[in-house]
């Protein structure tokens, strides 16, 4: 176990660590083992209202506050996070079920989120244009909203969560997170540290929840924005709330990821790849590749390499076994879940080669890495996220008849193809359309100085996560028009 533990998760409101008793809580558990450690408690609107009262108080000092003087606190903040890199990977392989690798990119992709904050002085800068007009200098400031607030999932416990609020508060707002029930361990962690680097009081605020806090979220009158990632039905809602109560909104939802491979594909990088994006993180991430398109003749080739490398992966505790290459689903729920897709897809139709269902009688919650042949556009498991290690074999005759298929997808996240040929990989870049495309790149998540580009329902709202899209949405732009003479004449009626 990670070294701290309670009974029942805390919440932070105005500074104060508080162990909120409630009549209903959610279950912790440590998935590879299936036994529960902590109580989360179902806060309601009373908790809410006193995070916001904080968060609307601390507000008011941390906005006027210099943005190299937040800066600073940041830069502390990512020391902390570097010095306990181990720690906070052990919380995450305990409530998650990520391998302890897993766990520490999950980390370093939030880390690096921290580290773009902190230019927060040269993200943030505005423009200035003398001489718009006789007499008359245009300028543009940044600033801060007010009250934001984030709703995280379970699959990325660190990443998601500092998607959100280090951003948020480097550009001057104030902050609320609601991390999932699931897994709050992290959340606490990484709240306690923020505060270890000097956060003010009230400036974050971290409660847990369930339907009745996103609700208040997304309708108290009080909170600016709401950034949230998690399944495109619940993002529908979130955008559909918030936006209706006047709130901006930037919502991730699901996806159907696709691994296109040609012919000519390097053999070897290519199915570390196809390994990586499919079952890292039990394919439970909205960037996972979960359709892998075998382009004419290599279909065959494709699936005897796959099939044989998910015999040779190792599932198992990622704690108990440093060299667990593959931990087991968040719950009870999702396994059953994924089981019974499973068995239903098999039942449709397609060839089942390998089945992880063989791993379920195991302890703890764990699904194998599943590969399905013959799957067709016409099948539901082709267009339907199911969020597990469930990988499905199509085989086009050539790339246009590919991309045509992939492009009948809802879902706009990530497609990748795998290509020697620059021919191939122009004409698929272009004619794609998900807002995240690879070339021989297995998960083409970018980088933190890059917006997480999800386009059709893997996203709600006009400005995504990361990014100088991030700095835009957590400002606000104000133009100021200055004139310093007296020779103003009334001129087109201006």
């Amino acid at each position: 176990m990670p070294s701290e533990s309670y009974e029942i998760v805390p919440s932070l409101i105005n500074g104060e660590w508080l162990s909120i008793n409630k009549d209903k809580y959610t279950n912790v558990y440590n998935p590879a083992k299936g036994e529960i450690i902590s109580k989360t408690p179902m806060c309601g609107n009373k908790e809410l209202d006193k995070a916001v009262e904080a968060a609307e108080k601390a507000f008011v000092s941390w906005s006027s506050l210099p943005s190299n003087n937040r800066a600073q606190i940041l830069f502390n903040y990512r020391s902390l996070l570097k010095d306990n890199l181990e720690e906070i990977a052990k919380i995450i392989s305990t409530e998650n079920g990520k391998t302890l690798a897993e766990a520490k990119g999950d980390i370093q992709r939030g880390f690096e989120v921290v580290e773009f904050a902190c230019g927060i002085s040269q993200l943030s800068k505005g423009e200035s244009l003398a001489e718009v007009a006789p007499n008359i200098d245009a300028t543009t400031i940044r600033e801060p909203l007010g009250i934001c607030a984030g709703i995280s999932p379970f699959n990325f416990p660190a990443m998601v969560p500092m998607w959100m609020f280090p951003l948020a508060i480097a550009c001057g707002n104030t902050f609320i997170l609601k991390p999932s029930e699931k897994v709050p361990l992290t959340a606490v962690k990484l709240v306690k540290l923020f505060e270890k680097a000097g956060l003010p009081k009230g400036v974050l605020n971290l409660i847990h929840g369930g339907k009745e806090i996103v609700d208040g979220l997304c309708t108290h009158p009080k909170i600016s924005a709401i950034s949230f990632v998690g399944s495109s039905i619940v993002g529908h809602h979130v955008y559909s709330l918030a936006s209706l109560n006047g709130k901006r909104v930037q919502a991730g939802g699901a996806a159907k990821n696709a691994l296109l491979v040609m012919g000519d594909a390097e053999p070897d990088s290519t199915l570390r790849a196809i390994m990586s994006s499919s079952f890292g993180c039990a394919g439970q991430r909205c960037m996972a590749g979960s359709l892998l398109v075998g382009v004419g003749d290599v279909k065959e080739s494709l699936k005897e390499k796959v099939s044989g490398a998910i015999d040779k992966l190792i599932v198992g505790d990622p704690i108990k076994n440093e060299k667990t290459e593959m931990g087991p689903v968040i719950d009870s729920n999702s396994q059953e879940r994924i089981s019974k897709i499973i068995e239903k897809v098999e039942k449709n139709g397609a060839s089942l080669i390998n089945d992880g269902r063989k791993l379920i009688d195991n302890d703890g919650y764990f699904i194998g890495p599943t590969l399905f042949d013959n799957v067709n556009p016409d099948m539901t498991v082709f267009s339907e996220e199911i969020f597990g290690p469930v990988l499905s074999i199509l085989n086009p005759k050539n790339l246009t008849e590919a991309i045509q298929w992939l492009n009948k997808l809802n879902y706009g996240n990530g497609a990748t193809i795998f290509t020697t040929s620059g021919a191939s990989a122009k004409e698929f870049r272009a004619s794609i359309k998900c807002g995240m495309v690879g070339i021989n790149v297995g998960v083409p998540a970018p980088m933190a100085m890059f917006p997480f580009s999800g386009w059709n329902e893997s996203f709600y709202g006009d400005l995504h996560m990361q990014g100088s899209e991030g700095v835009m949405f957590y400002t606000r732009q104000k133009v100021i028009l200055s004139r310093w003479d007296d020779s103003y004449k009334d001129k087109q009626g201006w």
